[in-house]
């Protein structure tokens, strides 16, 4: 047997075995996957369903709210170029409340994304700060997490408030001749949050019953 024939046959079943390991590491991987992913959905969905029950009182409504969702397209005022979602809550078939995705894209850091709560009747409910990347220390008081004040989070004061409560121009912070209250030091975070729940609250304001009419599960344009 030549040595060019014996390293050929050597290359053939080398490559024989990494394709057989290939295989049997995709079809393992396949496998790990469709095992693991509904409890990682479960997951998902569990962290988003405490994420809204912080902006929404869960005993408000009694439907599968996660499930009865309709996804706005290309959302310039909430922020959401890539398409932001509206869950609906209802009592008894009756709608309830919106709660709606949204960023401020003007952050000190960058953006930061929201979720506002917003009831049939126009008022907030609830307002939340779910990912930023503000100053540690300085900035992020706009989430209670990181809010020194837990007897009254910064972000609480929206709670309450209608778009008729507040004229445009006061959708902003009192530094600038708005509504809202903000920490010394770190206004910038506190203003494009403000601001950004104004814009949030004008669009879900008016289209509520639109919203609310749209088929589970559908898409629709900013003009709506």
């Amino acid at each position: 047997m030549s040595a060019r024939y014996s390293a050929t046959r050597t290359s053939l079943r080398t490559g024989a075995i990494m394709v057989l390991f290939t295989l049997v590491f995709t079809a393992l991987m396949a496998t790990t996957y469709g095992i693991t992913r509904p409890a990682i959905e479960a997951s998902k969905q569990e962290a988003q369903q405490r994420l809204v029950n912080e902006v929404l009182p869960p005993a408000a409504y009694d439907n599968a709210l996660l499930d009865d969702v309709v996804r706005i397209t290309a959302p310039s005022a909430l922020g959401m170029d890539g398409g932001a979602r509206v869950w609906r809550a209802r009592k008894a078939g009756a709608p309830v409340a919106l709660v709606l995705e949204g960023a401020a894209t003007d952050g000190y850091a960058g953006r930061i994304e929201l979720l506002v709560a917003i009831g049939k009747d126009g008022r907030l409910s609830g307002v939340r700060v779910t990912a930023h990347k503000e100053t540690p220390g300085l900035g992020d008081y706009i989430d209670p997490k990181k809010d020194r004040r837990k007897d009254q989070p910064w972000i609480d004061q929206f709670a309450g408030t209608t778009w008729a409560d507040v004229n445009t121009a006061g959708w902003t912070v009192r530094k600038d001749g708005g509504s809202f209250e903000y920490r010394a030091g770190a206004t910038i975070s506190a203003r494009a949050v403000t601001r950004a729940v104004g814009r949030i609250t004008a669009f879900a304001t008016g289209r509520i019953d639109a919203l609310f009419a749209a088929p589970a599960g559908s898409a629709l344009g900013e003009e709506t």
